[in-house]
């Protein structure tokens, strides 16, 4: 069976992914497959393999912002009492 561009970094079943990779570097490489996938003429077992890559990079995305997200509150936490604050760019 043929290999695909990027197979030999895809974890196994059962294994772990071997390096974390960055939001920003997940979220480009997104950027980069959704790019791919605009232009006319990609065949489909191509767009396939770049749809799944991008299921795999969201979903490392979603549970990187989840993390993010968990921590503030943490940071946040008075006595037992979690106080959700918004967090923007405007606020330093």
């Amino acid at each position: 069976m043929k290999q695909m561009a990027g197979e030999h970094d895809k974890p196994k079943a059962g294994e772990e992914k071997p390096r974390e990779v960055s939001f920003e570097q997940s979220l480009a490489e997104l950027q980069q497959i959704v790019q791919e996938l605009e232009q006319p003429g990609v065949p489909l077992e191509r767009a396939l393999e770049l749809f799944e890559k991008g299921v795999r990079l969201s979903e490392a995305c979603r549970k990187q912002l989840v993390e993010a997200e968990s921590r503030i509150e943490i940071l946040l936490k008075r006595g037992q009492k979690v106080i959700p604050q918004p967090f923007g760019p405007e606020q330093k």
